[in-house]
């Protein structure tokens, strides 16, 4: 503790004491220290433990698993690359190449002066206006040459980001097409009012009437997950609104939280009153935390309006408030349980189901996990009835959808179509050409040849969380497939041996292949590796892996084929060239320094 300064020691100090010594805002705790020094010292670690009067292992477990937490020095400037696909399509790792150069510095590692370090994320959230990154945590889109030349001038003059030119954190909405979610023009309070009006039970029956169903993938009938949660036993039940979008390919509710934030906020309020609630938690993923201030600002003018506190709208006891809790950079947290793992303050780990959330969540207690886009959708059916919301969309996927359109098209960004839309209308609309491929649901959804594109976007159909990548007829896509693997891999959590080893050794045979060892036993090896995860996973994200390799190899086999180039074993480690430095060194190059191969030891 003594090797803290005095002037960290005291702002350390006042992090513990506004977050009242709780172990459950560990994560919270760890995400503000950080902002001191740019990372956490091992001295901060201690008294942070020393603080919440827990072990140090803990403390030190949970910095260690999130990757915006820095156990390390980063660098005054932390430069984060986004690297999903489509970045990479419109030539993100020539752009790192080009700042690191010009910095004088290597990818991943810091600068001697320790200014700077340069590295990569697996996802910003701005898949519509790549390349794109983060400096510090604030979004930094649409990148080219003339901006990386200007970005790298201002970090070699130590130019604080408040002064950087304000064009530079500009974020776009890129709304292409509205429908009745996004072209609603609501009052704040009036959906909650007419909620208010039907009473708990009759709200509760009007959301079974709208066959609302969760807009986070997997699809879950929203009332029927309200109802559980309402008649579970507990008085103290909490609501939680799922904003860590981190699946590639998706921002549908980084619009919705920056120009819809009274609609979501609404939403949560409405489930609160169905449930019987008084707490509800906005779960913001890392990337998204320069939305903070501006959704605080909306919190603030709700409380001052009466529309969150203490006897809402003039309704005794529906007393029910929100706060932000900061995610840090972990995509498995997008799980449910692994959620609330995380607002414990703990690792976010998948917890064994049973029991499921509704019935013991945060902190023991009935919680309800809605996706942003699904508790905005409940403004629709306070407002309009479940009958009126129920009769759009298909027999078994109700209302609207909004979908992230990104890759080669000519308008990506966020359109909101009826359920039933036909892929192809889709296409058409965004100004597609030559597509051959759209990756639908992000890296764990589906890949569609172009011989589906008359299927439609619906639960009994095509099942999405709103990812929309296009593929036109120039992409390779192995290397698709390939660069989805490297993000599974990176972001398994490690707790169950199925995901932590085989989402790696995949990973290896995929490179095997790309760095032309390829052999037709290894495609055998996939596909066991692939049914592996698929079976035995201990969550979802696990399981839908392997997603991206079982659709490509199905439907683009000769992407595969191509790069094979034996029929029996090849290895991918020339170990004979690995002792090529030796035979230098001992100035020998005779047979007998040499391996003998599989051909020579048969002709002996």
């Amino acid at each position: 503790m003594s090797a803290l300064p005095s002037d960290e020691s005291a702002a350390l100090d006042g992090i513990l004491q506004r977050h009242r010594h709780d172990p459950t805002r560990l994560l919270q705790i760890l995400i503000d220290a950080q902002d001191i020094a740019g990372w956490l010292p091992a001295p901060v670690l201690t008294r942070i433990a020393a603080g919440l009067d827990i072990p140090r292992a803990r403390v030190e477990g949970v910095a260690g698993f999130y990757s915006f937490l820095y156990t390390r020095p980063v660098g005054r400037y932390r430069v984060l690359f986004s690297d999903n696909i489509t970045d990479r399509m419109l030539g993100n790792a020539e752009l790192l190449d080009a700042l690191c150069r010009k910095l004088w510095i290597e990818p991943g590692k810091m600068s001697e002066d320790g200014l700077v370090s340069v590295t990569t994320t697996s996802c910003t959230g701005l898949c519509d206006q790549g390349p794109a990154m983060l400096v510090n945590g604030q979004a930094i889109g649409q990148l080219n040459h003339r901006r990386i030349n200007e970005i790298a001038e201002m970090i070699r003059q130590q130019r604080p980001l408040e002064l950087w030119p304000a064009e530079f954190f500009q974020v776009d909405d890129n709304i292409r097409l509205k429908g009745a979610l996004l072209g609603l023009e609501m009052a704040p309070g009036e959906a909650l009012k007419a909620a208010i009006a039907r009473g708990p039970e009759g709200w509760l029956a009007e959301m079974q009437a709208s066959n609302l169903r969760g807009r986070g993938g997997a699809g879950f009938a929203t009332a029927v997950k309200w109802a559980s949660a309402r008649n579970a036993p507990g008085e103290l039940k909490v609501i939680v609104c799922n904003a860590d979008e981190g699946e590639p390919g998706t921002f549908k509710d980084r619009v919705l939280l920056n120009r819809y934030a009274d609609l979501v906020f609404e939403g949560m309020s409405l489930a609160a009153w169905a449930v019987g609630a008084g707490e509800g938690f906005v779960y913001l993923r890392g990337e998204y935390r320069y939305l903070r201030p501006q959704l605080e600002a909306v919190l603030a003018c709700r409380r001052e309006a009466g529309l969150l506190g203490k006897n809402i709208l003039g309704q005794p006891g529906f007393d029910f408030d929100i706060q932000i809790h900061l995610g840090a950079g972990a995509y498995v947290c997008g799980e449910e349980s692994a959620l609330i793992e995380s607002l414990e303050g703990k690792r976010g780990t998948p917890r064994i189901r049973p029991p499921f959330p509704v019935i013991k969540g945060y902190l023991g207690r009935p919680t309800v996990v809605n996706n942003v886009e699904t508790l905005a959708k409940t403004c629709l059916v306070a407002l309009h009835g479940g009958a009126d919301f129920a009769a759009t969309g298909t027999a078994q996927s109700a209302g609207t959808k909004l979908i992230s359109i990104s890759g080669d098209c000519a308008m990506p960004g966020i359109y909101e179509y009826p359920f039933g839309a036909q892929i192809s209308r889709i296409l058409e609309d965004c100004g597609a050409s030559d597509t051959q491929a759209i990756q639908v649901g992000g890296a764990s959804g589906i890949c569609l040849a172009s011989y589906e594109f008359q299927r439609r976007i619906a639960y009994e159909d095509v099942p999405t969380a709103g990812a929309f990548m296009i593929f036109d007829g120039t992409r390779d896509l192995f290397e698709v497939a390939r660069a989805f693997i490297h993000f599974f891999a990176h972001e398994s959590c490690g707790f169950c041996t199925p995901c932590r080893v085989g989402t790696s050794l995949l990973k290896g045979f995929m490179d095997k292949l790309a760095d032309g060892h390829g052999a037709k036993a290894d495609l055998n090896d996939i596909d066991w590796i692939d049914r592996l995860l698929k079976n035995a996973s201990h969550c979802g994200l696990g399981s839908a892996s392997p997603n991206p390799v079982i659709d490509t190899l199905q439907k683009f086999r000769p992407a595969y084929e191509r790069r094979l180039v034996s029929l029996d074993f090849e290895p991918a480690f020339d170990l004979d060239a690995a002792l090529a430095e030796a035979r230098q060194l001992t100035a020998r190059n005779d047979p007998g320094a040499h391996l003998k191969t599989h051909e020579e030891e048969e002709e002996k």
